[in-house]
């Protein structure tokens, strides 16, 4: 079965590329375009698409709102894959709020597109390694947070909050296995605890609440 796919981009020459790319995949399908956020609501509430690839910068309503509304008012909601130039710190970290599942460089390999739309739709998230380096510059410039651990988190075990410090850093699900000693479904099924216990949509959020609540502090290991 493909994945529907709705392509949302102020500019038509950048969605007629992402078009060309994504249906040259025989596992994906674009099921729609859209040139402003008010449109790319209207079009996912009727084309009900898997993922929808976001641009920031649109007329009317931008994609940080259009994405807010697609994931609180859907049911169930797309993933949403922002496209980014990484021109403003602040979208990064207000995009990861509004619960995008990844995002991607305009400039960005057609494979890594791709790529992309597939990571999303199998319900994963994909985090630059770009974005992390922002989400910590922008948490640098916030108060330092109190010892201890974070009300929110008391219900982890130690091993989960350990693998959560290390999705906040960018390490991979392969990389936290080799760091830690473990298998890497192991820490795929930490992953899983982690988001029902936090109710957290995927790794995206898990690497906000990091921050957020101070479990992971700027600068540090």
């Amino acid at each position: 079965m493909s994945i529907r796919v709705l392509v949302a981009d102020d500019e038509e020459m950048v969605r007629y590329g992402f078009r060309m790319i994504l249906e040259a995949q025989p596992d994906i399908e674009v099921v729609g375009e859209a040139d402003d956020g008010t449109s790319a609501v209207d079009a996912a509430r009727r084309l009900t698409p898997d993922v929808v690839l976001m641009d920031i910068r649109m007329p009317k309503m931008d994609g940080l709102e259009a994405t807010r509304i697609l994931l609180s008012r859907l049911a169930p909601p797309p993933r949403v894959v922002v496209l980014t130039t990484f021109d403003r710190d602040e979208y990064v970290y207000e995009a990861l709020k509004a619960g995008a599942s990844a995002f991607l460089l305009k400039a960005s390999p057609p494979e890594q597109l791709a790529a992309a739309v597939r990571v999303v739709a199998a319900g994963d998230a994909l985090l630059h390694p770009a974005i992390t380096k922002r989400l910590i510059q922008d948490f640098a410039r916030r108060p330092t947070p109190r010892d201890g651990t974070p009300p929110q988190l008391e219900r982890l075990t130690e091993r989960e909050v350990e693998v959560m410090r290390l999705i906040a850093r960018g390490l991979s699900n392969s990389e936290i296995a080799a760091r830690l000693f473990l298998a890497e479904a192991t820490v795929k099924t930490h992953v899983v605890h982690l988001l029902s216990k936090l109710g957290l949509r995927d790794r995206s959020q898990i690497v906000v609440m990091a921050y957020e609540t101070g479990l992971v502090e700027p600068g540090g290991e």
